[in-house]
């Protein structure tokens, strides 16, 4: 029986990189020897970096003007290396705060220097994006996480601006279209649409690097990483090879437009249910709501709780537990995520309105 996996991350990936990626932990290329045990250096591994590399500039039709770079430490190493390598001694940082991993980049920005939220949804527990702020026009950066997992928020677009733009964008990259050229940096955790935890993608403006004026330790500088390519140390192997898995699963899918048609269906079809259902709230701005991460409660949770718990896990359905911020129950839909596994999700829904409405 199928499991239809709604975790919020690490997630859902592909089941033909599965497949692949589990002959080559027991002989890569063959060699005879695992993509975990050979050489990062070896010509083997270096045309897989550099496939991968090749495949997120072609997915995302990255310009010529941006670097690619695969690093580590996930988004949270991010937060204090966009504070390092773009924040001026002088300066100020402004902020978008939308959720707990915004808050977490800013208080990064705010241990190095002048940093600030200039709007947030805090109050709201974060259950919209903020809307009609001003970014400060001498401020050396505006920072943004385009979609938030644990409120099932996203920003539908960005703002435009003089300022140099920095995007988390760790649950959405891949989902959908982005003008990567609006961006001085993209940064993404791997473990959502692109591969398992350990590997972390970085996009940037090459031009906007070398302006802090501020001592960077050499780990924390991207310059380090991409005059090495990626490989300053030794790179997360095994991560990286799965991301270019899924690149080229993505590309055969038919791309990022393809894959968004797929993601809209998908939001379309919970999001419809949750309208209709009398059972059912969600707890995002109808206009905010993401198409990674649906959020939403039982009405009368004490009454329904224990009847649809049994009802989606009967289902084979794994991982749509909310987060304790939020509660409830949160399906993530990541882009390997299939039609048919939102379904079951929905039919569990409308058995239970069928046995207690």
């Amino acid at each position: 029986m199928k499991t239809h996996n709604f975790s919020a991350g690490p997630c859902i990936l592909p089941g033909q990189v599965f497949e692949e990626a589990s002959k080559a932990l027991l002989d890569f290329d063959g060699l005879g020897l695992s993509v975990i045990e050979i050489s990062h250096r070896s010509k083997n591994f270096v045309a897989v970096m550099d496939e991968a590399v090749a495949l997120v500039k072609e997915t995302l039709n990255v310009p010529d003007t941006h670097e690619v770079i695969f690093l580590q430490g996930g988004a949270s190493l991010q937060f204090a290396m966009v504070a390092y390598n773009f924040l001026t001694e002088t300066g100020k940082a402004q902020y978008l705060d939308t959720g707990a991993w915004a808050s977490k980049a800013l208080k990064e920005a705010v241990g190095l220097g002048s940093a600030e939220a200039i709007a947030s949804s805090k109050e709201a527990n974060y259950n919209f994006i903020p809307k009609g702020y001003s970014i400060d026009p001498s401020a050396d950066y505006f920072h943004c996480t385009s979609n938030n997992t644990i409120y099932g928020t996203q920003m539908k677009s960005f703002p435009e601006t003089d300022v140099p733009v920095i995007c988390d964008m760790s649950s959405d990259i891949f989902s959908r279209p982005v003008d990567v050229s609006k961006f001085d940096l993209i940064y993404a955790g791997a473990q959502k649409n692109l591969g398992p935890a350990g590997a972390t993608l970085v996009i940037v403006r090459k031009d906007a690097l070398g302006k802090s004026g501020r001592y960077i330790p050499t780990m924390l500088k991207y310059t380090t990483h991409i005059e090495k390519e990626s490989m300053f140390n030794t790179p997360p192997v095994f991560s990286v090879y799965v991301s270019m898995l899924t690149l080229r699963w993505l590309k055969e899918m038919g791309g990022v437009e393809a894959i968004t048609a797929r993601n809209q269906a998908k939001a379309d079809l919970i999001y419809d249910e949750i309208d209709r259902n009398p059972l059912f709230v969600g707890t995002a701005a109808v206009e905010d709501r993401s198409n990674m991460n649906a959020c939403f409660l039982l009405k009368d949770e004490a009454a329904h709780k224990e009847a649809f718990d049994a009802l989606w896990k009967a289902a084979n359905i794994s991982g749509i537990n909310g987060h304790r911020s939020v509660g409830g129950y949160r399906a993530s839909m990541y882009n390997a995520l299939d039609l048919d596994s939102v379904q079951a999700l929905v039919d569990c829904m409308k058995e239970l309105e069928k046995q207690h409405a």
